[in-house]
């Protein structure tokens, strides 16, 4: 593989068929997806679209760094993003109750997949679920492209990287 992220639709399909094609002929225990966080626009006091002004030689501006508009500090914990695991002929992924329900409704547009196992840990939230997928590398693909966008709901453009083959 010489990519190992994309962020359109058909982009993202290719390199997750390329991916799956990648772990089949390595032999690799498993791949591994995640969808990047969705950016947030920079705060932008000027209204420049982010260009800078030339700076005073001593290195300050005379601006103060603006507050954090939305209130968050920087130590607050980051929302987890979404992954996608794929082994031999079996997806893995962890699910809430409202995301597990839409695996399940996802997983009933493929016939050729099913869901082999639910674990719900008393430890853990949610549900971690296994899917048996026996298809070719493009269907395996436009599965894993709809969890992220139809099951944990990414948008439509969101960047997509294969962390591990």
């Amino acid at each position: 593989m010489t990519r190992f992220d994309a962020d359109t639709p058909t982009d993202r399909r290719k390199l997750f068929a390329d991916a799956v094609t990648a772990h089949r002929n390595r032999g690799s225990a498993f791949l591994t997806i995640e969808a990047a966080p969705p950016e947030t626009p920079a705060f932008d006091p000027d209204g420049d679209g982010g260009r800078q002004r030339a700076a005073d030689p001593s290195g300050d501006d005379g601006r103060q760094r603006a507050a954090d508009p939305s209130g968050d500090d920087e130590d607050a914990e980051e929302e987890p993003q979404p992954w996608l695991q794929f082994a031999e002929k079996t997806f893995n992924l962890d699910a809430t109750d409202a995301e597990l329900e839409r695996v399940k409704s996802l997983v009933d547009e493929f016939p050729e997949f099913r869901i082999d196992e639910l674990e719900s840990p008393e430890t853990a939230e949610g549900t971690n679920v296994r899917i048996t997928a026996r298809s070719d590398a493009n269907r395996l693909a436009d599965f894993a492209d709809r969890v992220f966008r139809e099951v944990y709901e990414c948008e439509e453009e969101y960047r997509a990287w294969v962390v591990a083959v």
